[in-house]
């Protein structure tokens, strides 16, 4: 056992994406997290591809270091045996409505009777204090509420798409693994457990409003909302003569020496170009001239020439190039792993380095069900009530 969280126990009742992130964080960190499954298992064990039907990549993904157990909780014998769980945990972590778990019993008022000193985090659609309350939400359905489609279109896109990642659910994956860490904390002071919601909507919105509220961070309105650069048609991969190249021309210094590289030093002098608030006006304009210039040579003519100059500069990987980057194999980003029923698997990493207490890989993504006898039996309970919630 590793990680600065070894010794917490998380009791995970939560499905697909944003909760399993979420909760794969906490065990990557060191937590014994449970993960109860209904039975017929967490809907991403189905998402193609696997090799094995319930076992999909999606779900090996973001189920590592975690162990799993079967129960249907809309029977009263699997509430009680959660309730116990539930017991001898340090943090409770669900992602349906509020309103569904009171149905099924286990709301915080009823968990924090088995175990007051509990950290119970929901993460769902939206703050429970609004209209918007018991409204299902799926991070397609955040992404559009958030305005991700109107800016997408707004920038170019021939209509309003969503992001192509699961965005939502894992950006507020991290959020619920950084409030869990900080509620963890603030137990060790005042040995006092709590309820923490971390609703989808308002966490997207501290994402995009924190770029685009632009004129309307003023009172009265100061400005047009949305950041310029970011909203640029332009900014996006440049076409060289034979390719693509990603590049950031910000600071006086880099356009100094884009310039240079041009041949064409007296445009730092233009109107347009010659301080960063006239180019944060003008980035529509700016981006397009560039455009045009990274036409007239080949990808690795301007990484050359860019990384001569010191002007940050990247080439635009596919998923095949991810694959074969050389920094990250000598990171050891990605490792092969032998899954007892799985076979070799690619896992990632975990993306920080601690000088204690380092994460590691210590768990296969579990199987439905795989350690429901084991982790029943530290619960407490005997092998006939076992015996009989798994018939």
């Amino acid at each position: 056992m590793s990680g600065p969280l070894q010794g917490v126990k998380v009791l995970d009742l939560t499905t697909v994406v944003m909760g399993p992130y979420a909760t794969q964080i906490l065990a990557d960190f060191g937590a014994d997290v449970i993960k109860v499954e209904p039975p017929e298992g967490d809907v991403m064990r189905y998402a193609w591809p696997f090799r094995n039907p319930g076992m999909g990549t999606i779900y090996m993904g973001v189920n590592r270091n975690k162990r799993s157990v079967v129960l249907d909780l809309k029977k009263e014998p699997a509430r009680d045996a959660c309730l116990a769980l539930a017991s001898k945990a340090d943090v409770l972590v669900y992602n349906i409505r509020p309103q569904a778990m009171a149905r099924l019993k286990l709301s915080y008022e009823e968990v924090r009777k088995a175990n007051p000193r509990i950290i119970y985090a929901g993460c769902f659609g939206y703050s429970q204090r609004g209209p918007y309350a018991a409204k299902a939400a799926y991070d397609d359905l955040i992404q559009g509420a958030a305005g991700l489609p109107y800016l997408l279109h707004r920038q170019g896109a021939s209509e309003p798409r969503y992001a192509p990642m699961i965005v939502a659910d894992r950006s507020v994956g991290q959020q619920v693994a950084s409030a869990v860490g900080a509620a963890l904390y603030y137990r060790e002071k005042t040995g006092k457990g709590q309820r923490i919601d971390i609703p989808m909507f308002e966490h997207l919105l501290q994402i995009v409003l924190g770029d685009h509220l632009g004129g309307y961070g003023f009172e009265p309105q100061h400005g047009e909302p949305g950041y310029a650069r970011i909203l640029a048609p332009d900014r996006r991969p440049y076409q060289t003569s034979d390719g693509y190249v990603c590049a950031l021309i910000y600071n006086d210094k880099q356009w100094k020496a884009f310039f240079g590289i041009l041949g064409r030093p007296e445009m730092l002098s233009t109107p347009e170009f010659a301080t960063q608030e006239a180019r944060s006006k003008n980035y529509r304009s700016a981006y397009t001239m560039v455009a045009e210039e990274l036409k007239k040579r080949t990808t690795a003519e301007w990484i050359e020439a860019f990384e001569r100059a010191d002007i940050p500069v990247q080439r635009m990987n596919s998923i095949e190039d991810i694959l074969e980057d050389p920094h990250l194999a000598a990171i050891g980003y990605f490792s092969v792993r032998e899954h007892p029923s799985e076979g070799k698997i690619r896992t990632l990493a975990v993306p920080s380095e601690w000088s204690e207490s380092q994460p590691e890989y210590r768990r296969h993504a579990p199987r439905l069900g795989e350690h429901t006898r084991e982790v029943l039996t530290e619960a407490g309970l005997s092998p006939d009530q076992i015996d009989n919630l798994l018939k």
